[in-house]
């Protein structure tokens, strides 16, 4: 059917097993996962000068300034919710 049963997979470990023997194929297997645990600990050392690399970068800059605005001239806006057939409340600048 194209795929592998579990008898497929039991035949071909037991054919590595004769073809390497138990100690062969256990130290192979110890050296594998040696090499994983070497990669993982590579990946987490890059991630981690990366970081250090970032954290240099961001102390060295000023700090950045937000352009000023002459917020004084601006009125607040009024964000207070109300009904939708009420009357604004007027204006501090218009008649009465």
């Amino acid at each position: 059917m194209g795929g592998l049963s579990i008898w497929h997979i039991l035949i071909l470990a037991i054919f590595v097993l004769i073809l390497f023997g138990g100690n062969r194929f256990s130290s192979m297997m110890g050296d594998v996962a040696k090499g994983i645990k070497s990669f993982k600990q590579g990946m987490a050392d890059d991630e981690e000068e990366g970081r250090r690399k970032y954290d240099e970068q961001r102390r060295a800059e000023p700090p950045r300034q937000l352009p000023r605005d002459d917020a004084a001239s601006r009125e607040p806006i009024d964000v207070t919710p109300r009904r939708e057939d009420a009357a604004p409340p007027p204006r501090d600048d218009e008649p009465r």
